[in-house]
């Protein structure tokens, strides 16, 4: 799975919404433009140079889910501990493992369809932060 299947993927799921900046691709339910449910990643910058992005066509897909899923994914990994740099595997987050961020390089074989799952088990939760939000304002 390549970053431009993996943007068609997000971009096909209902009320997404696009925006790039800082060498990444945000994505975000409807209006809810502060926290995004995936990012993706293709270059290095000053301050993310965690998973060597220089590398050719190596991207890092950056995905919110649930505390349930990031421990029986992940456990309790401490992103300083993993290999960040590993393609086609499931890690924590280097950054945002703490909001239960997972993220995978290129991911390919059976991690493809982990992965949508996961990208759909994002979205969901963002939906219905959104609906929560909205009910709450109105």
């Amino acid at each position: 799975m390549d970053q431009a299947e993996v943007e068609a993927f997000v971009a096909g799921l209902a009320h997404v919404e696009r925006d790039e900046a800082y060498g990444y691709v945000f994505f975000f339910v409807g209006d809810d433009t502060m926290r995004p449910f995936v990012t993706i990643a293709s270059s290095d910058q000053d301050f993310d140079n965690f998973s060597n992005l220089k590398r050719e066509g190596v991207f890092r897909i950056n995905i919110g889910v649930s505390r349930e899923t990031f421990k029986q994914l992940v456990g309790k990994a401490d992103p300083g501990v993993v290999d960040q740099t590993a393609l086609n595997v499931i890690l924590p987050h280097p950054e945002y493992a703490k909001q239960n961020f997972v993220c995978i390089l290129n991911p390919a074989g059976e991690n493809v369809a982990r992965t949508k799952k996961l990208i759909e088990e994002a979205h969901d939760i963002a939906a219905t932060r959104l609906k929560r939000k909205a009910k709450k304002a109105g």
